[in-house]
């Protein structure tokens, strides 16, 4: 996609920071940044480029020796893999479930997360876009399929203002345009 966009737009210069961290765009100087999952209330201004799927998964091995839980209830017996201290929210048919799990194991970076689940420390909630050809080598196997996560979105937030800049205008209609031809969508990043 970076070499479309600077094909497209020669004069385009382009920085960018990829982190799975949660940075403050108005302090830190971003003009930018993809937001994906859920966006909670703020002063920024957001725009959804496109949905984003995931699911629980774990390895063979977790799964064997630990087995898998059923309900959002058992979930609190395993040990979750995150990136914090976040909330999990499950369907429960056509009502949201918000759970805390617990877990030893925390890393600021699916990446890691994904490596921490195909080594069989623990339950992961993933996009599918990190974990599609792990679950199709049987590296991972989805769990809690009776209560999958709500799908959620990726997004381009910006600090507020009345319109935002051409680059971010144009870096927004080329991810809406890459997001509806693939497949798996784009990842977190701030530029």
């Amino acid at each position: 996609m970076l070499a479309e966009m600077a094909r497209r737009h020669p004069g385009l210069h382009i920085q960018t920071c990829y982190s799975d961290r949660f940075v403050d765009l108005i302090a830190e100087g971003y003009d930018c940044a993809i937001r994906v999952g859920y966006l909670q209330d703020s002063n920024l201004i957001a725009r959804r480029i496109g949905p984003v799927h995931g699911k629980l998964v774990a390895s063979p091995d977790y799964v064997k020796a630990h087995g898998s839980p059923e309900t959002p209830e058992e979930l609190a017996g395993h040990q979750a893999l995150m990136q914090g201290t976040e909330a999990w929210q499950l369907m429960d048919g056509d009502k949201i479930i918000t759970v805390r799990p617990q877990g030893r194991f925390k890393a600021d970076n699916g990446t890691a997360l994904v490596a921490a689940a195909t080594a069989g420390l623990g339950i992961a909630y993933l996009p599918d876009w990190l974990t599609h050809e792990h679950v199709a080598s049987g590296a991972l196997v989805p769990v809690m399929t009776r209560h999958p996560p709500p799908p959620a979105g990726a997004y381009v937030v910006r600090p507020p203002g009345q319109h935002p800049a051409r680059k971010i205008r144009v870096l927004t209609e080329l991810l809406i345009e890459y997001c509806d031809r693939s497949p798996h969508p784009v990842g977190a990043a701030a530029v």
